[in-house]
């Protein structure tokens, strides 16, 4: 599908036409060159539409077009709300060509990056929750579980979580490399279990979460994916058992040194730790809006915190993997070491 940057003046024009719900949920338009841009988002987002903002110099966009945009791709990278391109308008193409793949999740994904922003940590957790949950019942979902095809979970022949005391540090491990620590359900409660023994125990200075094998972790165990038909007990579980609320709790406390694949839930759950060190190479992705989904492991959560909801936006709508220094330099990880 071929989409084109409009002027703000075409969007403007287009204003009175009238509301199609279930039409592409999404539109592209230069910012940063019109006196009636700010009017023209205004407009957009009171259509409830994905707006992208696309720029083609490195100029800062304004407070308003900041607040109206869903994403903003720029010629280069200098405000903390863009990401660069080397031709804004080829990227902005591939942005809404992704969206047009899954504009239900990307459209959801919008929505709760907004509704959120401004939430406290524990009522975001519940609408990314309650999102995750409806998509979960979506169309765009069930079509990937079919391409998906049918995987056979593997149970680990011991604990994949690892927990171990060193004087005031509690050092807490994946411990399931064959299988790249799939963050599976008997991944999340060793770890729930780790961390609530980090809340009984004041004596306990820093918690270290880490990986063992090539990658610290490689997102949700896909073999777990559609298994729970039971939306609302979904919700439940992730809002009352997950452990995206205690790592909040804790954050103080917590250190994730990462590397290798960080994808999914693999970057949602450190990015809520007061430091994120990435050792050696590491790469970082969220790809569940290509499933019909958003991130579920409190990523719509943490992941903004650090680096703002339109880098957010367009990492998990495009599905695309960012390097350490990129995760540096955005303030997703803290420092980078060699391995």
């Amino acid at each position: 599908m071929s989409h084109t940057v409009q002027a703000a003046s075409d969007v403007l024009a287009d204003r009175l036409a009238p509301p199609a719900p279930l039409a592409f949920p999404a539109t592209a338009m230069w910012i940063g060159e019109a006196p009636d841009e700010a009017a023209a988002a205004a407009s957009l987002r009171a259509r409830q539409r994905v707006v992208v903002g696309v720029m083609r110099g490195a100029g800062a966009p304004s407070a308003e077009m900041v607040a109206a945009c869903d994403l903003i791709i720029a010629a280069e990278e200098g405000h903390p709300s863009s990401v660069a391109a080397a031709d804004p308008a080829a990227e902005a193409n591939r942005v809404l060509a992704a969206i047009g793949r899954s504009p239900k999740a990307a459209t959801a994904l919008a929505d709760v990056l907004r509704a959120t922003e401004s939430a406290s940590v524990i009522d975001a957790l519940h609408v990314e929750s309650l999102a995750y949950s409806a998509l979960l019942a979506g169309s765009e979902f069930h079509a990937w579980l079919e391409g998906r095809g049918t995987r056979t979970a593997v149970i680990p022949d011991r604990a994949p979580v690892r927990v171990e005391r060193s004087g005031e540090e509690l050092h807490v491990t994946f411990d399931h490399a064959e299988r790249r620590n799939a963050y599976s359900a008997a991944m999340r409660d060793g770890l729930v279990d780790a961390l609530s023994l980090a809340e009984a125990d004041d004596t306990i200075a820093c918690i270290v979460l880490a990986g063992e094998g090539p990658s610290f972790c490689a997102g949700g165990d896909l073999a777990e994916f559609g298994t729970n038909s039971d939306g609302a007990q979904s919700h439940l579980l992730r809002t009352r058992s997950g452990a995206a609320a205690p790592l909040h709790r804790l954050t103080a406390r917590v250190e994730a040194i990462v590397h290798g694949a960080c994808i999914g839930a693999g970057i949602e759950l450190p990015a809520f730790a007061a430091t994120v060190r990435v050792r050696g190479e590491a790469t970082f992705r969220l790809p569940e809006v290509q499933m019909g989904l958003i991130p579920g492991a409190g990523g719509t959560v943490s992941v903004p915190r650090r680096i703002g909801r339109h880098r957010t936006y367009w990492l998990a709508v495009t599905g695309a993997a960012i390097d350490a220094a990129t995760a540096l330099r955005w303030g997703l990880a803290d420092a980078v070491e060699p391995a």
